[in-house]
């Protein structure tokens, strides 16, 4: 993903509401499969990290982006954004060169 792109994908998620919230629990088997299959149907997600988790959302972005194909776009505090491009039919975000 290039700079620009980034940039681009970071003013879309600026107004976006976050879709999960993640607890104490940190990231079980079932909040991936959910981040899974809203990435499937958005491409576009945001995810809150409330104060009760103890992990630190950089390390859980990545982890949540291995286990989901999907790609970290930013993480701002507690607020975790990815982004995984969609097949043909479901591709929303058409990114900038």
């Amino acid at each position: 993903m290039t700079t620009k792109q980034r940039a681009y994908l970071k003013g879309l998620a600026m107004t976006m509401d976050p879709v999960f919230q993640v607890g104490k629990n940190s990231i079980t088997p079932e909040v991936t499969e959910a981040v899974r299959e809203a990435l499937a149907a958005r491409e576009l997600i945001k995810v809150a990290v409330l104060k009760n988790c103890a992990d630190d959302p950089k390390e859980m972005a990545q982890l949540l982006a291995e286990r989901t194909q999907s790609q970290v776009v930013q993480v701002i505090g507690k607020k975790i954004v990815l982004y995984k491009e969609g097949k043909d039919k479901n591709r929303r975000i058409e990114l900038p060169k």
